[in-house]
C-alpha cells in the first residue's frame, strides 16, 4: 500500500525528542549573543512548541484510537441529520468525480499530504513575515484543536465506513493510509469534527488578515480545495465541516478576549 507523505509516520515519541532537542537549543542560544543567537533562540523554541504539541496531539488521539462502540450507529445518525437539515447528498456530490480517477487519486493524495504540510508551512510564513500574529493564531489552532479532540473521543464513522453508497476511494486506488497501519492505532472513527476543515479555514482567515498582499486572497483556495477532497474522498459529512468551522469560531473568540 503506497502511504504518500503521511504524517502518521511522525510519532509521538519522536515528535516528543524533536521537542526536547528544540526547546534545549534555544536555551542555548539564548545564552549566546548576537542577533543571529536570538533569531536562532526564538524559532526553536516555537518549533520545540509546535512538536511538543504535535506529540499531544497523537497521545490524546491514541486513547480513542480503537474504540469504535456506537461509532457506526453515529455516523448514521450525522447522515440522517444532514437530511433532516436539507443538506446537500454527500453520495450525489462523489458520484460525478468517480469516473476521473486522475481527480479522485489527486484528491486523496490532497487529503493524505495536504493537512499538516501546509500548516508547517503557513506557521513558518506567520513567524517570519508577521511575527506580531503568530502568538495569536498559534493559540487559537491549539484551543481548536483541543476541543475537537475532546469531542472525537465520541468514535463516529465517517461515510465511507457507513452504508450510505460511498466509495472509499482512497481504498479503491490503493491510497489510503490506514490500510497500512493496525486498526488500533488508525484513528479511522474521529470523523467528527473534520480538524481538516478546521486547519483550513484557520489558514486562510489567518493570511487574509495578515498580509496586506493582493494575492493574500488565493489563501482561501485552501479550505475550499479541502472541504471539497474531504468530501469527495468519503472522509467527511458536510457537517464534520460546519462544526469545525463553529469550534474555530470559539476558540478565535475567546483568544480575542483574553
Amino acid at each position: 500500500v503506497r502511504e504518500g507523505i503521511s504524517w502518521l509516520r511522525l510519532d509521538a515519541t519522536s515528535a516528543s525528542v524533536f521537542a526536547v532537542a528544540l526547546i534545549v537549543l534555544a536555551v542555548l542560544a539564548r545564552r549566546a549573543r548576537g542577533r543571529g543567537a536570538e533569531i536562532t533562540a526564538s524559532a526553536s523554541l516555537e518549533a520545540g512548541i509546535i512538536c511538543a504539541l504535535f506529540a499531544l496531539w497523537q497521545v490524546v488521539g491514541g486513547l480513542t484510537r480503537g474504540h469504535f462502540a456506537g461509532g457506526y450507529a453515529h455516523g448514521l445518525d450525522v447522515w440522517r441529520a444532514e437530511r433532516w437539515l436539507h443538506l446537500p447528498s454527500e453520495a450525489a456530490f462523489q458520484r460525478p468525480f468517480l469516473s476521473h480517477p486522475l481527480v479522485i487519486q489527486s484528491a486523496d493524495y490532497f487529503y493524505d499530504t495536504a493537512h499538516l504540510t501546509l500548516m508547517v508551512v503557513f506557521l513558518v510564513w506567520l513567524w517570519v513575515r508577521h511575527r506580531d500574529r503568530y502568538p495569536f493564531w498559534r493559540n487559537v489552532i491549539v484551543g481548536f484543536t483541543a476541543m475537537a479532540l475532546l469531542i472525537q473521543m465520541i468514535p463516529v464513522a465517517p461515510p465511507r465506513l457507513i452504508d450510505v453508497h460511498m466509495v472509499d476511494t482512497a481504498m479503491l486506488y490503493n491510497q489510503s493510509v490506514y490500510a497500512a497501519i493496525p486498526s488500533s492505532l488508525g484513528d479511522v472513527y474521529a470523523a467528527m469534527p473534520s480538524i481538516h476543515v478546521g486547519w483550513a479555514v484557520l489558514i486562510g482567515l489567518a493570511v487574509v488578515t495578515a498580509s496586506s498582499s493582493r494575492w493574500r486572497w488565493l489563501a482561501l483556495s485552501h479550505p475550499v480545495v479541502t472541504i471539497w477532497a474531504v468530501v469527495v474522498t468519503a472522509n467527511h459529512y458536510w457537517l464534520d465541516g460546519i462544526v469545525a468551522v463553529a469550534l474555530l469560531a470559539i476558540a478565535g473568540a475567546a483568544e480575542t478576549w483574553r
